[in-house]
């Protein structure tokens, strides 16, 4: 029984320390991206804000999308 339970413990413990060594790369991970993601919104321009805003929410139209006509033989963005 002792040896049971002493290859579960081995096992539990070799099993954490692979979930911390994770969530250390997650957070530092997450550390760049809120960093680039800080960086981007100081750079991005007001309209390009905007953009990105309603392509976030797609329940809410965006305001030009219904009153802007698509010009004939016009180039798709």
């Amino acid at each position: 029984m002792d040896l049971v339970k002493n290859h579960l413990m081995y096992a539990v413990r070799e099993e954490v320390e692979i979930l911390k060594e994770q969530i250390r790369e997650l957070v530092e991970k997450n550390s760049r991206l809120e960093r680039e993601n800080t960086l981007l919104k100081t750079l991005a321009s007001p309209e390009q804000l905007e953009k990105f805003q309603s392509c976030l929410s797609p329940e809410e139209p965006a305001p030009e999308s219904p009153q802007v006509p698509e010009a004939p033989g016009g180039s798709a963005v």
